[in-house]
């Protein structure tokens, strides 16, 4: 495998993971604008529970994409997380405000959307705990040999 893209999955790892692991911690720093006063706002029910639920899984997911552990599993709360967030904050706003002002207010959900997916499909790589683990080839490897 290329060091360059080993380096680059390892890159999108702490990039995305990082993004998440800070917004999680976030939630419970500032409940009131970033936690349950947010998820209330947006009409997100039992925000008491949701929102320090979301906060957890973001925080221990994109602990789990930093270190390079169950990346692949890690990947699908967060899509559902982003997919929730997606729903309930850019389409209102894509009705509301047209398509422009969503496209700007949209661009880290799609950005986290897409790197999510792209670990998903390679997984961790050679440089995480999966790797060091399982010894889990890079799913390009695993063809090469």
């Amino acid at each position: 495998m290329n060091h360059r893209f080993l380096v680059s999955v390892l890159l999108i790892r702490l990039a995305i993971g990082g993004v998440f692991l800070s917004e999680g911690i976030q939630k419970f720093l500032f409940p009131e604008d970033l936690g349950f006063g947010r998820f209330a706002k947006i009409g997100i029910p039992v925000p008491g529970f949701t929102a320090p639920f979301v906060g957890f899984v973001e925080v221990v997911c994109g602990a789990l994409l930093i270190a390079g552990l169950l990346t692949r599993w890690a990947t699908i709360p967060l899509l559902a997380d982003m997919s929730v967030a997606i729903w309930t904050t850019k389409l209102p706003m894509l009705h509301k405000s047209g398509f422009w002002a969503m496209a700007h207010e949209a661009r880290t959900d799609y950005t986290m959307v897409l790197g999510c997916i792209f670990l998903l499909i390679v997984g961790a790589g050679s440089l995480s705990i999966d790797w060091i683990l399982w010894g889990r080839k890079p799913a390009n490897d695993a063809k090469s040999g």
